[in-house]
């Protein structure tokens, strides 16, 4: 089965903002629609202080970018402003998608400035999908990071993704859970992301359940009799120690293990669960049910995650939600869209955006992002940002340095490296098929384990070098000395 288009192929030309299309007019206008751009995707800043972040939603901007249409009814709110000469709404009419596109393949770590998206071809074009393209990655890759940090501070414990209900609307919901995914969750409670993204399905029960019988083990013994192979138990509707746990072992007893099965768990939604999931493993384990998992769910994140068990809790698995789904300790992934070259007489011309704030400050060109790698730890040493026709050589040393105090440089040998930017469109041919979810997801925690520890650590991490190749350096300096 192959990834499904939740959205059914929905026509999202006009999710822009209003000014891509005066802009647009301006540009028909001012006889530059054929004028070619080059635009780049960057972000400032890692969420959360974090190490790194994660590249996600590049299959939805392939899917948005396949579609781009204008309809009748566009082009009639068009012409009801009163802004639009009838010559751009007639290009509009007819307007085909010839841009090419690179992108970072979804899964891989990322890093502030460094291209992740980079979209060449005529002006209008290529400025009309800025909203779009910074929508779906920005959300996405924000979502990514977030679950990953999660699920690291869990040590090796399942995450499941439990957010469907308090996400920032169903594309939210959606959209956020195959990002978790991808992240490293196991799966999710939105049925509808198992069925078009192959995320599995995961749940158990509501305290509406146990509270719509008569007594709690009457619940339990109900929902055992018909789940025996997949019985998660819900132990904290009235006294988790007291009527919970004790009635769940008796269901378990009476309705799972006749039927030959094990339990798989029991769940913690609230109080102290630190203190009750200890107290419910020992009762669990005297009970015969050391195999018996209990899973924690209740306002959780990376850092209470951590602080449960570094307080020493018993338990095997978290269910995460609103804290996750909305990346709610920092809920903005802070991608931008500039700027970069346009091309005159086949030639391209570097542009720069100049700013008192060093951080705004962009890089100018046509650029590729390489990866270096030591060739015997495997781990990533550096990313330098290169024009997008320089080969680094890993068969001899190569010297990066920093990009601002230039005097911090070191030599790299035994080394090899790795461009991070596909290509996915080619004149406006879709050319990259989007891996399996599974393979994505895979491939994310693969990547990751490529970053040395330092990297990936929460306080304080090492922040891993991204340098620019000497002759997009020089190009950039040239410019910002031309712009003093």
């Amino acid at each position: 089965m192959t990834n499904i288009d939740w959205k059914d192929k929905k026509n999202l030309t006009m999710l822009a903002d209003f000014y891509e299309f005066t802009m647009a007019n301006g540009y028909f206008e001012c006889e530059m629609e054929d004028k070619i751009a080059y635009f780049d995707m960057f972000f400032r800043a890692i969420p959360d202080n974090g190490g790194f972040a994660i590249m996600a939603g590049v299959e939805q901007l392939i899917e948005y970018l396949k579609n781009l249409k204008f309809q009748e009814e566009d082009i009639e709110y068009f012409r009801s402003k009163n802004l639009f000469s009838e010559e751009f709404l007639d290009y509009l009419r007819n307007f085909k998608f010839e841009c090419d596109v690179w992108a970072v393949p979804e899964g891989t770590p990322i890093f502030p400035h460094e291209p992740i998206i980079t979209v060449r071809g005529p002006i209008i074009q290529a400025q009309i999908v800025e909203t779009m393209v910074l929508l779906t990655v920005n959300h996405q890759s924000l979502i990514a990071t977030k679950a990953n940090r999660i699920v690291r501070a869990a040590k090796g414990r399942s995450v499941m993704e439990f957010g469907s209900r308090r996400a920032q609307g169903y594309e939210g919901a959606i959209l956020g859970a195959r990002a978790a995914y991808i992240g490293g969750c196991i799966g999710t409670a939105c049925t509808i992301v198992d069925r078009d993204f192959e995320v599995p399905a995961l749940g158990t029960m509501a305290h509406s359940w146990v509270q719509m019988f008569p007594t709690e083990l009457d619940s339990f013994k109900a929902y055992a009799r018909l789940y025996p192979d997949s019985c998660v138990l819900l132990v904290d509707t009235y006294n988790v120690l007291e009527s919970g746990v004790p009635n769940a072992i008796k269901a378990f007893n009476e309705e799972v293990v006749p039927r030959g099965y094990r339990p798989k768990g029991i769940r913690i939604d609230s109080g102290d669960i630190a203190y009750l999931s200890k107290e419910a493993r020992k009762m669990l384990d005297e009970a015969g049910f050391e195999d018996c998992p209990i899973v924690a769910s209740s306002s959780l994140d990376e850092y209470v995650i951590r602080e449960l068990l570094n307080q020493g809790a018993k338990i095997d698995s978290f269910g995460v939600g609103e804290r996750l789904i909305t990346a709610k300790s920092e809920p903005v992934f802070g991608g931008v869209y500039k700027l970069a070259a346009i091309e005159e007489d086949g030639k391209i011309i570097p542009k720069i955006k100049v700013s008192e704030n060093v951080g705004k400050i962009t890089i100018p060109g046509f650029k590729q992002v390489y990866r270096l790698f030591d060739r015997n730890s495997r781990k990533a040493i550096a990313d330098v940002i290169t024009l997008h026709d320089e080969v680094i050589d890993d068969s001899k040393p190569y010297e990066i340095f920093h990009p601002i105090y230039t005097w911090k440089r070191k030599t790299i040998t035994n080394f090899y490296a790795k461009k991070l930017l596909v290509k996915i469109f080619d004149d406006g041919e879709s050319i990259y098929e989007s891996p399996n979810i599974g393979d994505i997801r895979n491939y994310c925690g693969e990547q990751i384990n490529t970053l040395w520890e330092e990297v990936r650590r929460f306080e304080k991490p090492h922040k891993y070098f991204v340098d620019l190749s000497e002759s997009l350096w020089t190009i950039k300096n040239e410019l910002l000395e031309k712009h003093k």
